[in-house]
């Protein structure tokens, strides 16, 4: 067996759809082709990765509870369609019209079923949005409107420009050195964006007020190889995006909460 012809079975071979005769003629291929067994290798790996970071969305339970309640109203048995009576070549049978109407509509229902499973959560969309924005602030001039490390000119520059007014803190002693700020278009409202440097990586905290005002504890999540952390607190919600490591930026957080904490004591 050429590689060609095996590396196009692979696929099938992962998956166990050829029979035994292919099947044992692709393993015997394998045992003596290195190309082909690091394709196959790729594949796996591939078939790993998809299994463990692709999104999956269970659907909503009164989309559940319709799909039950209509199979149920199915009838028990559906006759097999007769062939269409010879007496004229324009009638049509109702049972060919029933086949087709039902066919089209079990179609219809699967994309309709396709397109809302395949939406983004509010979760998706406003990680998308903090990672597009993070991503953006990396381009040449566009890190900070208001470039300083003293938290005393950055806080008052945000003044008029936002209907609130955003804490800003240094923690370049703990190794988070305050770079300046910025505005930036969020969840369809202007936020405050403030830039960290720590090493050789930039934090990007966006700040805008919470609307729920509950404090939640920092939740993590990972896009496009940036690492994130949301949380809410002090009727603020607050998100950093950066791609350092997570432990890190756990602890850029906690240090961020603490100042919080201590602020709002005070």
């Amino acid at each position: 067996m050429e590689s060609k012809h095996s590396q196009e079975k692979l696929s099938a071979y992962l998956d166990a759809e050829l029979d035994a005769a292919d099947r044992a003629r692709v393993e015997a291929h394998l045992a003596g082709c290195g190309e082909c067994a690091e394709a196959l290798a790729q594949l796996e790996a591939l078939r790993g990765r998809v299994a463990a970071e692709a999104q999956r969305h269970a659907a909503p339970e009164y989309l559940k509870h319709r799909i039950h309640a209509a199979l149920r109203a199915e009838p028990a048995g559906t006759p097999a369609p007769r062939t269409p009576p010879r007496t004229s070549s324009r009638a049509w049978p109702w049972a060919w019209i029933n086949l087709g109407l039902a066919g089209a509509m079990t179609a219809a229902f699967a994309v309709t079923l396709t397109l809302y499973l395949g939406q983004p959560n509010a979760d998706d969309r406003i990680e998308q949005e903090l990672v597009a924005s993070h991503f953006r602030s990396m381009m040449p001039d566009h890190l900070a409107d208001v470039a300083s490390t003293d938290q005393h000119t950055v806080k008052p520059w945000f003044a008029g420009k936002l209907d609130y007014s955003p804490p800003v803190y240094d923690l370049a002693a703990q190794g988070y050195a305050l770079i300046g700020g910025r505005l930036d278009y969020l969840q369809q409202r202007p936020v405050a964006a403030l830039a960290y440097r720590h090493r050789l990586h930039i934090v990007n905290l966006y700040i805008w007020p919470d609307a729920g005002g509950h404090a939640s504890a920092p939740q993590a999540g990972m896009r496009q190889g940036f690492h994130l952390l949301r949380w809410t607190q002090d009727g603020m919600r607050y998100s950093a995006v950066s791609d350092i490591n997570p432990q890190d930026l756990a602890q850029f957080a906690a240090l961020l909460r603490q100042k919080v904490a201590q602020a709002d004591a005070q």
